[in-house]
Formats: structure tokens, C-alpha cells, sequence
């Protein structure tokens, strides 16, 4: 277990940082290398696989409705110095997630097709998608078990161990996505089943190297059978924080599933070209919504602890480096897209609008690290409701608009990524309105004074979670 409630804040963030990141990046290149192997298939498997992707924002629903209630619960036990606590949510959590992999299991089993049905240009996509889905699902259910153990390492300040397996199964992925796709060296060619399979493989693997450690050097936090038994109030302490958290992801599936209906008049090659776009595009934002994940922790254990003037400067220090790093990749977003998405597809049309889609919607950037920031000190102050009204209002002003625009003469795809830069402008200033009232209630501090040295400032007592 590591101390966050004492040292330099900036040194935690970037300590924090890089592990998660490289364990997030990990993730994101499972899903690039899934599009590039597939992409020698055709546009329709391309856009089958970016579309049957999106799926995953409901499942990461669900992973964050773990994760998130898990971290801040943990985290403030451990800012109270109280053990039993964190291993009591830590096991119920671990309950959630074996229930939580076997829905995923059945609801993919009997809804990968409908939902492609819904979205896909044509019959290709459909069946590519629904394809890579079922082979897919096996991996999405066992993340659920990785989340809860990752969330709790992160909640005790170590994020190394997920980090590691992570790195180990993007590997395993690498070397089998070209075998079982295209039958490299065995000559049995599974296509996009293949890319889902090797997922899958890669995250079983990465799940026992997971287990095997927590078993064996983790002792702040361990498995008890015995916690495994349903405490409702326990189950819904971590649900009132992390049910919040998971209907943000929720709302991301609404705003992307919009955008393929939107570009299905456009073809296979518009969806194609936004899947991939999107793809890298989530790829270099993944360095600041890690500075973002390690401030959740941080302030988590500060806010448990009663100290609420670290809690601001965490906010502080966070949103000066996550608008630094997006600054940074808006600039090589802008100038050298190429550079981003060499090699993805051999498609011009498919390419130009990949291209297309980075250039404008990089201009989200900086306000896309604001929201990431406000995102995890809300989930470390334990109050994740303003998150979903955040992201709810981002829909609404994105979702409908788009739907109407592309009834309208003369619509072109771009007016989908403009919109997009409004919603999400929209959404930054909200989530900061929303967290300066936060900061009030709990911290009986304005937000304005964060940067203001702690010694000078008087803080109100917090607010403890029960025990």
C-alpha cells in the first residue's frame, strides 16, 4: 500500500501516470491491431469490427460501475487507515464481477446481431461485426474480474502489476492476431473471428498473470470467500458511486451509436474511416485521461483522510498537465495526421476521412482533458451522480441536432465532428460549474482559491464514508 495523503502531489501524478497508461494504451492496442490485421479483409470487415467495438462502451458501463465504485471506496478507507473496510468492498466487488462476466456472456450471445443490425451499412458489416462480437465476448466478460483487482491495487497507490500483464497481453495479441486472421505460418485463415479470438486468448492469459500475482504478493487487500456473500448495503455503497460512473459510458455508446446511424447513408467507407479515426484518436488521448486516473486515487485517499486542501491542488496539478499533454497532440493531430494513420487501411476514401475526422474533432482536446479531470475527482470525492449529468447533457445537445441535420438537403459527414466540438465544449464548462459546487458543499471552498498554498486556507470537516 502507498500513502497518497503525504509528498508532492505532481511527483504521485507522474509516478501514477505511466503504468496506467501503458496499461490503457495496452487495451486500445488490442483494438488497432484487431483493425489493421482485418483491415487486408475489405471495408466491411473494417467497419464490422469498429462498429462491433462500440459494443464495448457498454460493457466498460459495467466495468466502470466496478471500478469506479471500487477505487473511491477503497481509497477513502485507506485515507481513514481502515483495512477491514477496503477488503469488505474489495470482496463484494469481486462478488459483482463474476455476476457482472455472466451477463456479459449472455447478453452478447443473444444481442450481437441485433445491435449490428441496427447500425451497420450492409449486410457484409453485419455479419462481420456479429462475427467478431461472439469471438470478442469471452475477453469482455473476463475484464470484469481484472478491473475489480486493478481498481483495488490503484485505490492502495500501485498501479505497476496491471500495467505489466496488460504490456504482456497486447504481445500475446500481436503475435496471434496475424496467425489466427490471416493463418500466417498454419494456413487456416479465421478472419474476424480470429481477431476476436486473439483478444480473447491474450486477456485469459493476462487475467490468471493477475490472479496469480494478487495471491501471492498483494497484503493490504485479499480475497476472503467468506465477504463473497451479497451485504446489500455494502453492494449498494459501491453502486451508488459507481452506477453514475457507468451510465457516463453508457451515454458514450448513445453518442457513438448516433454517429454510425448518421454516417450509414455514407457507406461502409465513412464508417470505416470514422472507426479508425476514432480509434487513434482515443489512443493519443490516453496520456492525459491517465493523469486524470491517478488524480482520482490521490485525492480519494486526501478526502478520506480529511485533508481537503490536497484534494484542490490535486485538481489543480492535473488539469496544468492533462492541458499541456492534449495541447501537444493537437499540434501533431493538426499537422502530421498521416503519422497517426499510416497503414490502416489501403482505401483512399476510407483514409481521407479518417484524416478528415482527426484534424476537427483533435479541436476537442484540450476541453476533452478538462472533463477527464473533473471526471475522476468527482469519482475520488465519492459523488459520481454529476458525471452522468455531464455526459447526458452532451448527448442531448450532440444526439439530436445530428439526427436532424442529416435529414436535412445538403448534409455533409463533417457537420457530425463540428457539432461534436460544440457538445463537448458544452460539457467542459458544465462539468466545472458542476465541481466547483462540488468542492463548496464538500470542501466549503470556492474552486477559484484551489491554487491558493494550503497552509493559508481553513477546511471544513468532511464528510466520512460509513464504515
Amino acid at each position: 500500500m502507498k500513502d497518497l495523503t503525504d509528498g508532492s502531489i505532481v511527483r504521485h501524478i507522474l509516478v501514477m501516470s505511466p503504468p496506467i497508461m501503458a496499461g490503457m494504451i495496452s487495451i486500445m492496442v488490442c483494438q488497432l491491431v484487431d483493425l489493421y490485421f482485418v483491415s487486408g479483409l475489405g471495408d466491411a470487415a473494417v467497419a464490422g469490427v469498429a462498429a462491433a467495438g462500440n459494443a464495448g462502451f457498454l460493457v466498460n458501463a459495467l466495468l466502470q460501475v466496478l471500478g469506479v465504485g471500487t477505487v473511491a471506496l477503497v481509497a477513502h478507507a485507506v485515507g481513514r487507515k481502515d483495512r477491514a473496510d477496503a477488503n469488505l468492498i474489495f470482496n463484494q466487488a469481486v462478488a459483482l464481477s463474476v455476476l457482472f462476466g455472466v451477463l456479459t456472456l449472455v447478453a452478447g450471445a443473444a444481442l450481437s446481431r441485433f445491435y449490428m443490425r441496427s447500425i451497420a451499412a450492409d449486410q457484409a458489416t453485419i455479419e462481420a461485426g456479429t462475427t467478431y462480437l461472439l469471438w470478442f465476448m469471452p475477453a469482455l466478460a473476463l475484464e470484469f474480474v481484472m478491473q475489480v483487482i486493478a481498481s483495488a491495487l490503484r485505490a492502495t497507490g500501485i498501479v505497476r502489476p496491471a500495467m505489466l500483464v496488460r504490456v504482456v497481453a497486447v504481445i500475446i495479441n500481436i503475435a496471434l492476431a496475424p496467425v489466427l486472421i490471416s493463418g500466417l505460418g498454419t494456413g487456416y485463415a479465421l478472419g474476424v473471428a480470429g481477431a476476436g479470438l486473439a483478444s480473447s486468448i491474450a486477456v485469459g492469459i493476462g487475467a490468471l498473470m493477475l490472479l496469480v500475482y494478487f495471491r501471492r504478493v498483494e497484503r493490504y487487500v485479499a480475497f476472503n470467500p467468506a465477504q463473497w456473500r451479497p451485504q446489500p448495503r455494502h453492494l449498494m455503497r459501491i453502486l451508488n458511486v459507481g452506477l453514475p460512473a457507468g451510465g457516463e459510458f453508457a451515454m458514450m455508446f448513445t453518442f457513438m451509436a448516433v454517429v454510425y446511424y448518421v454516417l450509414s447513408d455514407f457507406g461502409a467507407a465513412a464508417q470505416a474511416g470514422f472507426g479508425i479515426g476514432q480509434r487513434m484518436l482515443g489512443l493519443i488521448q490516453m496520456p492525459a485521461l491517465a493523469v486524470a486516473l491517478a488524480a482520482g486515487p490521490i485525492a480519494g485517499q486526501n478526502f478520506g483522510a480529511g485533508n481537503g486542501a490536497r484534494v484542490r491542488e490535486t485538481f489543480v496539478k492535473s488539469v496544468l498537465i492533462t492541458s499541456v499533454v492534449m495541447i501537444a497532440f493537437l499540434l501533431l493531430a493538426q499537422s502530421k495526421p498521416q503519422l497517426l494513420l499510416a497503414g490502416f487501411s489501403n482505401d483512399p476514401e476510407t483514409m481521407a476521412i479518417a484524416y478528415l475526422f482527426l484534424r476537427i474533432i483533435s479541436l476537442n482536446m484540450v476541453a476533452q482533458g478538462l472533463i477527464f479531470t473533473c471526471s475522476s475527482m468527482f469519482q475520488g470525492l465519492g459523488n459520481t451522480k454529476p458525471v452522468l449529468v455531464s455526459s447526458a447533457t452532451r448527448v442531448l445537445t450532440y444526439s439530436l441536432p445530428a439526427i436532424w441535420l442529416s435529414t436535412r438537403p445538403g448534409f455533409h459527414m463533417e457537420y457530425v465532428w463540428y457539432l461534436s466540438i460544440v457538445a463537448t465544449t458544452l460539457q467542459a464548462g458544465l462539468s466545472l460549474w458542476l465541481l466547483r459546487r462540488e468542492f463548496r458543499k464538500r470542501l466549503g471552498v470556492p474552486l477559484r482559491k484551489a491554487a491558493e498554498p494550503a497552509g493559508l486556507q481553513p477546511i471544513a470537516p468532511l464528510a466520512r464514508e460509513p464504515a
